[in-house]
């Protein structure tokens, strides 16, 4: 678990600076991919090729077979599904800590002001572009993941690949076991995914009534300086018809 260490406390991190939505995706990262990649899938996975048996001693078959099954281990497919997911959210919290920063010295300094609400647009914008970016990665990963593996871990697997002299039975290890974690960690996939562009369709709607109340809130300021400004013409005007 040493190795998950800081890759927690980055995700700790980034659920200061998430709204509800996001936590929720925080939580399905950190409980049931994270903890359980660490703890019950390395025991899980760490001996599948020692344990890939085929029933031929000819020297290399047993290799190129559990390179025909297992293109690229399932382990090692979801670690990098975890660090390329968490990538574009360090630069987000980069971003976010930077900004955070910069308000605690204005503040220091009494300049706040308009700048600040411009950098909250700014850093909702890369949020959103986090989150796009995370659902496209998710939906990349579920079809990867189905393309390569299925929904089963087959315990027999016919090869007929160079070096075998002839088509041989290779058999995996703890099949139902994988197949239990196979289909868990698909059903996780979704739900992030799910969650993600819920989370996006609840952003932009909120992000947009409140650009537009903003925008009918700066309208009705102009038109009400506007009407001051008239006003006060009529009266310059009429206090220059006035008699003397």
């Amino acid at each position: 678990m040493g190795e998950w260490s800081f890759l927690g406390g980055f995700l700790d991190n980034l659920q200061a600076h998430s709204p509800m939505l996001g936590r929720f995706w925080l939580l399905i990262m950190l409980v049931f991919r994270i903890l359980i990649l660490g703890t019950v899938a390395s025991d899980l996975f760490e001996d599948e090729q020692e344990e890939f048996a085929c029933n031929t001693l000819q020297p290399g078959c047993k290799q190129v077979c559990y390179d025909m099954a297992f293109p690229i281990s399932q382990y090692r497919f979801w670690v990098f599904h975890i660090v390329l997911i968490a990538t574009p959210s360090l630069v987000f919290l980069m971003y976010a800590m930077h900004h955070h920063n910069k308000r605690i010295a204005r503040s220091k300094l009494n300049q706040t002001g308009g700048q600040d609400q411009r950098e909250d647009h700014r850093l909702m914008r890369l949020y959103f572009v986090n989150v796009v970016f995370r659902i496209f990665a998710e939906v990349g990963f579920l079809v990867g993941q189905w393309w390569l593996y299925g929904f089963k871990v087959e315990a027999q697997f016919p090869c007929s690949r160079f070096p075998c002299p002839y088509t041989v039975d290779c058999f995996t290890s703890r099949p139902a076991e994988k197949t239990i974690f196979l289909c868990f960690y698909f059903a996780v996939g979704l739900i992030a995914a799910i969650s993600s562009c819920v989370e996006v369709l609840y952003g932009s709607t909120k992000w947009f009534c409140s650009s537009r109340q903003s925008v009918t809130t700066e309208h009705r300021g102009t038109r009400k300086r506007v009407r001051q400004r008239e006003d006060d013409r009529r009266r310059a005007a009429r206090a220059g018809r006035s008699p003397a």
